[in-house]
């Protein structure tokens, strides 16, 4: 039995579903790794595995396409959600899906389910939930070297740690610089994802994303929440904003107690039915 990937995008982060209730394969860091590879495999920045099913309760498994798993991703979860409606699993306009970072609320704003708004969860600035090591604190406007530069930092956990610097002019180039030595810096025991963050006005913020176990990607849904938390946190917008990434833009909102809303499209690559070659080599990889 040959192993079937759907393939989706969120603004351009794109993630293969791996549905385990129509596939023989189990998934290990190895194979993963594969499948991701834009040369040897299918290619994409991160595979979503599921429906894991238990009752009427749906669970997802997000990998990075290093063969980590991750706690949450708001692309990953917006396509997820996507591919149970395609998949025939969900029929519902509002319902839940549990991630390792939370619980996720999701709702249709279209019939074909490709524009969703889903409820993230709340935002802790606090150094012990993020994790950042030291004393407890919140950590808003606080300086970090990384390459020996310093840098005004805010770090928070959105179901996943988000490190978001403000700065007067970002770029590719520079988030890659910073994000090589923030990615896995003493300060952060569990690795971190790196924002760097330019307000516009008090409605709109520009940001580039580099990503723990996935490097530089074209949108991030948690890193887009995470820096327009940060934006307003620090007073420079308002709780609703437009998040401008290369990939595109994604709403976010910010409520009084401190859930993050975010709203944004999901793309429909296709399905994959993978060779045998390639189907051999992942079998000898499973774990």
């Amino acid at each position: 039995m040959k192993t079937v990937v759907e393939k989706y995008h969120g603004l351009g982060n794109d993630y293969l579903v791996f549905d385990p209730n129509r596939n023989k394969l189990r998934l290990s860091p190895a194979n993963v790794r594969l499948l991701c590879d834009r040369n040897f495999g299918v290619g994409a920045d991160g595979v979503v595995e599921g429906p894991l099913l238990e009752g009427e309760r749906i669970s997802v498994r997000i990998w990075n396409s290093d063969g980590s798993l991750t706690e949450n991703s708001g692309n990953g979860v917006r396509i997820f959600a996507k591919y149970l409606k395609d998949g025939g699993y969900v029929q519902k306009k509002n319902f839940a899906i549990h991630t390792q970072g939370g619980e996720a609320s999701i709702h249709y704003l279209n019939e074909e389910g490709t524009r969703l708004k889903v409820s993230m969860g709340k935002v802790s600035f606090w150094s012990d939930e993020v994790p950042v090591e030291g004393p407890r604190r919140e950590i808003v406007n606080e300086t970090m070297v990384f390459g020996r530069i310093p840098y005004p930092v805010t770090c928070l956990n959105i179901g996943n740690p988000h490190c978001v610097i403000l700065m007067d002019e970002i770029s590719k180039e520079l988030v890659c610089r910073i994000g090589g030595y923030s990615e896995n810096a003493r300060q952060f025991p569990a690795k971190i994802n790196t924002q760097i963050m330019k307000v516009l006005d008090r409605t709109h913020i520009q940001t580039e994303v580099y990503e723990r176990g996935a490097g530089y990607t074209l949108a991030s849904g948690t890193g887009c929440c995470a820096a327009a938390a940060a934006a307003y946190r620090l007073g420079l917008t308002d709780p609703k904003v437009i998040v401008q990434m290369p990939g595109g833009t994604l709403e976010v909102e910010i409520e009084e107690d401190g859930q993050v809303l975010m709203t944004g499209d999901v793309g429909y690559v296709g399905s994959m039915k993978l060779g045998s070659a390639l189907s051999e080599q992942l079998r000898a990889l499973e774990e």
